[in-house]
């Protein structure tokens, strides 16, 4: 007896250890007679792997035919189940997230310094008196120009701990010394909402650029702020939105559907279904809501115009979208890296998947963009395909498709002005960005005077800018290129990054809606034209 009660402590110890780790490893969907079977499937992978790690006659990183095999697995699901690599998690944290902790500013690399384009509002740097057109010069004794430094590397040297500070020296134009500022490093938001203003004095209208854990904070904020500006109706606009969280959809759905109503339902292998409805918090459940949608709407953005078309909430406007109706979940694989996997589809409320078909594989479901192209779909909608046997019909009697998108109530072809695929090229390579920072750095001074609202009413970008950028685009690519059937184009596109660099905060929107023929079209549904 004594020598039981010597050991019995022992033996619980060992036997509540061996416990948490059988039950970490148990999967309890797993029926009794599986959970501790062997499945040799796995076991032929990692053996497979060992082999190579220790017979193999040259040195391979195995990490890389991991990170390969997981790919070619994935490979063989659906298109939308994806591996995030350990290195690209914290970005791709991030920008979900929708914050980061920094000092607040955005910039690029010019000739041989960090140049500020323009520190965000409210943010560390605005705090602390820097502005659009300073170079940083230093971060906290390390040397930041003549170096050919990578924005990897720039970002690392200015991000760092909540709270911390980092001391810089910045050289301003005109200063005969540089400057010291201390920063604060803060939350900096990665906004996912571009812009909320009043297109009119009852029509509001609101960009949201993914489904991030912020959106619905700023959509809200962005909400209440048209309402107090006497907004009756919202243009919601998820043009080129690929998507994002569900349950942030779902709230923003919310705000539109009265309580109960059914926003969405989803169904995994085993036939679970789950469904989301309505409640009371809705702020503009009396107004009418325009969704703005085109092909490169996806997945969170089709759940909301979905939701509202087949509850006969509003019109959907635009052109048919992506075509994405399944849900991922991210699964930790325990090194820092993760998986996005499809773990079930959704449904809109009258019953019909969105999702296009994938069967023939990856590279013919994203080709299928080209087709709707070649076919002449977004130019005309009587070219959208509709198979009859995916026809559903709303509470109020509208005949809705599935099988592939959401068709839109109003069709608005694609205008090929605005959507010039160089012109969008060069504005996504920071071409256009570069070139208006250097034009505006040579005399800020010309605009300290000009209010938000006069230069978006009143400026008018010159022909001489229009040359200006040819040249300067020319030498960069060292070939000809020529703006000479769109020069109002280019100007409206330079007139607006002029206006996100001068003023931020929807600045851009504001000034490039002005040529945008959806928006046009939705202010002629306004007005009942």
């Amino acid at each position: 007896m004594p020598y039981q009660k010597k050991y019995l402590p022992l033996v619980l110890g060992v036997a509540i250890a061996a416990g948490i780790f059988i039950g970490g490893k148990l999967n309890f969907t797993d029926a009794p007679d599986r959970l501790f079977s062997t499945n040799s499937k796995k076991d032929k992978l990692n053996r497979l792997i060992d082999y190579i790690d220790y017979d193999y006659v040259d040195e391979v990183n195995t990490d890389s035919i991991v990170d390969v095999t997981v790919n070619g697995i994935l490979d063989n699901l659906d298109p939308h189940s994806v591996y995030i690599p350990k290195e690209d998690m914290e970005r791709v944290a991030e920008n979900m997230k929708g914050d980061f902790v920094g000092i607040g500013i955005s910039f690029y690399p010019y000739r041989d310094s960090i140049a500020v384009i323009r520190p965000i509002e409210n943010g560390p740097s605005a705090k602390a008196g820097i502005k659009g057109g300073d170079r940083i010069i230093m971060a906290n004794g390390d040397s930041l120009f003549g170096k050919k430094l990578r924005d990897g590397e720039i970002i690392k040297k200015l991000k760092g701990p909540i709270n911390s500070k980092v001391d810089l020296k910045v050289y301003r134009k005109g200063e005969p010394k540089l400057l010291n500022f201390t920063v604060k490093r803060d939350h900096i938001p990665i906004k996912s909402v571009d812009a909320a203003y009043m297109l009119t004095e009852k029509l509001g209208y609101i960009k949201i650029n993914r489904f991030a854990e912020s959106t619905y904070k700023e959509f809200k904020k962005g909400l209440e702020q048209l309402i107090d500006l006497g907004a009756t109706e919202i243009a919601l606009d998820l043009r080129d939105n690929p998507g994002g969280f569900l349950g942030i959809a779902e709230q923003i759905v919310d705000e539109f559907l009265e309580d109960d109503k059914l926003i969405l339902f989803t169904k995994n292998k085993r036939g679970s279904i789950e469904k989301s409805f309505a409640t009371s918090k809705g702020d503009f459940e009396k107004g009418h809501v325009y969704v703005l949608i085109d092909e490169n709407s996806a997945s969170a953005s089709e759940i909301v115009a979905g939701a509202l078309q087949d509850n006969d909430k509003g019109t959907i406007i635009g052109r048919r979208s992506y075509g994405k109706g399944l849900v991922q979940r991210e699964m930790d694989l325990g090194d820092g890296s993760a998986v996005r996997l499809t773990v079930s589809r959704y449904y809109t409320p009258t019953g019909r998947s969105i999702q296009r078909p994938y069967k023939k594989g990856h590279k013919d479901y994203y080709d299928e963009y080209f087709e709707r192209m070649d076919s002449g779909e977004l130019l005309d909608p009587e070219k959208i395909k509709v198979a009859d046997s995916l026809k559903f019909t709303t509470p109020k009697g509208k005949i809705v498709y599935g099988g592939g998108g959401i068709i839109p109530d109003v069709f608005v072809p694609i205008d090929n002005s605005m959507h010039n695929e160089t012109l969008s090229q060069l504005f996504r390579r920071g071409f256009i960005g570069n070139f208006v920072f250097r034009e505006l750095d040579k005399n800020r001074g010309a605009f300290s005077n000009m209010s938000r609202q006069d230069f978006i009413d009143n400026f008018e970008v010159e022909e001489d800018w229009v040359y200006a950028i040819e040249d300067y685009i020319n030498l960069r690519l060292n070939h000809k290129i020529t703006f000479v059937a769109y020069h109002d184009e280019v100007k409206q596109y330079i007139k607006a990054t002029l206006a996100d660099q001068l003023f931020g905060s929807g600045a851009f929107e504001e000034v490039f809606n002005q040529r945008d023929i959806m928006i046009d079209e939705v202010i002629k549904l306004s007005d009942g034209e």
